[in-house]
């Protein structure tokens, strides 16, 4: 069965440069990394060649300002390109989402004179970012974070570890939190820090049961030294950056998700409509046919939630509240809706020469990325009931 079965999306674009850079993008999916997924992530292979592709045809910096180097797209197309690309190869769709979640802090909080040096090489000039924020000892309770910068004239210089690096190891540049005050948020502040930097190591990538081809590491800070230059945003201002990065970055989380259940979903359509058992083909079945059905469901309920959410933010309206719902629904839609995609083809989803048991091992990890789906609860309850007493 090929990596990807024959899309069932029709998108809604809302300008004819939307609609022409959308069909670019199938066009990468389709020809460049649907082919090579399954293959590429049993081998641990990272496709930084298929980046480069991207960054060249402007499609790692969508939503950002043109005057940089991004494109001027609204996050809803953004999310979309995001979610075609996930369901292609999630590594990718994944990837690009951290890539633009690296960028965010510059983009949203540095100085006209940062935005100018930095963003057009992120943006389209053939570089990898990766975010930085968890440690060994800090994932969900981020603001207890231990990595710190010291004042050192016009330096800083950073000591400490950080953990679950997305591209760590290979990513060209980090956006960095890291304690330059007391204990809690606002003893912290971000930075900017070159990935060839003197001092910056990583550890073996850590061994996955999904998503082999992306490279996931701890990155070792031993003194590294980085101009007060690169540091972004005011002093102790860095966790509210880092929340206000991991609201967008929770959109695209959302929808990747809902790219690999896609993904799912047409696969098990397209075997359903082939297999045949008792005479006739398996979706003649009204148990085959309704477990389809609520599978179709999730995956518009989700694309919807994303997209209303992308479209506040669009508007330059809160979407804290909604951001965290859309991470928690699809995610939870899509690891329901690859294990439905395994049990529609049964004994041959087991297996590897199939790609739903791939899309079924990728789902877990997007409960887990960009804050839990239990951290998600917690974030909504508050936005009803206000935070909890103590």
């Amino acid at each position: 069965m090929p990596d990807r079965a024959p899309h069932t999306v029709e998108r809604r674009l809302p300008t004819e440069e939307a609609r022409e850079l959308f069909a670019l993008v199938r066009e990468i999916a389709e020809r460049e990394i649907a082919p090579r997924a399954s293959e590429e992530e049993a081998a641990g292979h990272f496709p930084r060649e298929l980046f480069s592709l991207l960054s060249s045809s402007g499609l790692l910096g969508l939503p950002y300002d043109s005057e940089y180097g991004g494109g001027d797209q609204p996050y809803a197309v953004h999310l979309q390109v995001l979610e075609e690309l996930a369901a292609a190869r999630l590594t990718v769709g994944l990837g690009v989402s951290v890539h633009s979640l690296s960028c965010h802090a510059l983009a949203n909080y540095g100085t006209q004179e940062q935005r100018s040096a930095h963003l057009p090489a992120m943006l389209g000039g053939g570089l990898l970012g990766a975010y930085c924020l968890s440690e060994p000892a800090s994932g969900s309770d981020a603001a207890s974070l231990r990595t710190r910068a010291v004042r050192d004239g016009d330096h800083w210089v950073l000591t400490g570890t950080k953990a679950w690096i997305t591209h760590g190891g290979i990513a060209d540049f980090c956006a960095v939190m890291a304690r330059t005050g007391g204990e809690g948020p606002k003893g912290i502040t971000a930075f900017l820090v070159p990935g060839a930097a003197e001092g910056l190591s990583a550890a073996a990538p850590e061994r996955k049961m999904g998503m082999k081809g992306s490279p996931t590491a701890q990155l070792h800070f031993d003194g590294v030294r980085v101009p007060d230059a690169r540091r972004i945003g005011e002093e102790g201002q860095g966790f509210a950056i880092a929340l206000s990065a991991l609201d967008s970055g929770r959109l695209g989380i959302a929808a990747c998700a809902v790219g690999v259940a896609q993904a799912a979903l047409d696969a098990a359509v397209s075997y359903a409509g082939e297999r045949r058992q008792f005479g006739r083909p398996i979706a003649d079945f009204q148990g085959l046919r309704f477990l389809l059905a609520d599978m179709a469901t999730g995956i518009e309920a989700g694309r919807a939630l994303y997209l209303e959410a992308a479209r506040l933010r669009d508007e330059g309206r809160p979407f804290g509240r909604q951001a965290a719902m859309a991470k928690l629904f699809c995610t939870d839609a899509a690891m329901r809706i690859t294990t439905d995609a395994v049990q529609v083809l049964g004994g041959y989803g087991y297996t590897a020469d199939f790609p739903v048991e791939r899309y079924m091992r990728e789902a877990k990890v997007l409960q887990i990325v960009e804050g839990t789906n239990q951290i998600q609860r917690m974030v909504i309850a508050r936005h009803l009931v206000g935070p909890e007493t103590r």
